[in-house]
């Protein structure tokens, strides 16, 4: 959590650092996105000094206690953040990474990753998408010929996760494939409708894809917050009036007393008042 302009807003970064740091500290690694108010204060205005309020360490996009024999790593641009984290706590004896970004210059801790290759601790195949195009995930089998033995955990934006899902499904493996998403994949969007925030008396007009935290937030609203993905339940609110749809599973759920919604997965259908 990090102070912007007065409000408390809380987001969610991996960790880019060994367990076994020796002195304690934890790293994150962050990438300043457009419209983003955190990863923008964090970049441009944080400096060594700036107070930040820590949560509990929250998913499951974790390496197992017994290790696989063989890894691939298949990142594109920031989605290689929480990989690192991985390549910088756990050394195995076969390890792939096949990592796309637009250009070169363009890969997240090249340097590090190319030293890692040099010490013969990583396989590296870069992919970049401004002269190769995107990856099709049929390329696997030519730049990973044993991509199906290989326990895989995968991060990047979500038509590379939606590609390698489907990869890993339709050749009858997808316990093999763990994923991680920035933002929960939206499976169904509605119509939306006007949202109250009935605690401080204002209202917002929201489509039926957007989450209503986002929506809390743009109006002035301080909304609880963590992950936004869904997992941590930080951002859980009652649903005072109306109904809200489940950006993931597209599931409606009507307001009636003691009804909880989590804000970050959840869109406006229909006219709603949620208690903030």
């Amino acid at each position: 959590g990090v102070d912007v302009d007065g409000v408390r807003l809380w987001r969610a970064y991996s960790l880019t650092s060994p367990t076994n740091r020796q002195d304690g500290r934890v790293t994150i690694t962050v990438k300043a996105i457009p419209d983003g108010k955190v990863s923008n204060h964090l970049v441009r205005r944080a400096r060594p000094g700036t107070l930040i309020q820590l949560d509990q360490p929250t998913g499951d996009f974790v390496l197992p206690q017994a290790r696989p024999a063989k890894v691939l790593y298949l990142t594109a641009g920031s989605g290689i953040t929480p990989v690192m984290g991985m390549l910088r706590d756990t050394e195995f004896d076969d390890a792939v990474m096949v990592h796309c970004a637009p250009q070169p210059q363009d890969v997240i801790f090249r340097n590090e990753l190319h030293d890692l290759v040099a010490d013969k601790k990583l396989r590296l195949t870069e992919v970049h998408t401004d002269t190769d195009g995107v990856l099709d995930i049929a390329r696997l089998d030519e730049l990973v010929p044993d991509w199906a033995e290989r326990e895989t955990w995968a991060c990047g934006p979500a038509g590379l996760l939606d590609a390698a899902e489907k990869h890993w499904s339709d050749h009858g493996i997808p316990e093999r494939l763990h994923t991680e998403r920035f933002r929960p994949s939206i499976v169904v969007a509605g119509d939306g409708g006007e949202v109250t925030f009935s605690a401080t008396g204002r209202t917002a007009d929201a489509d039926g894809a957007t989450p209503l935290l986002d929506v809390g937030e743009e109006a002035g609203v301080l909304m609880p917050s963590g992950c936004r993905m869904g997992i941590c339940f930080g951002c859980v609110t009652p649903l005072k009036a109306g109904a809200v749809r489940d950006l993931r599973t597209g599931e409606i759920t009507e307001a009636e007393p003691g009804v909880l919604i989590q804000t970050c997965v959840s869109a406006a259908a229909g006219p709603c008042d949620i208690e903030r």
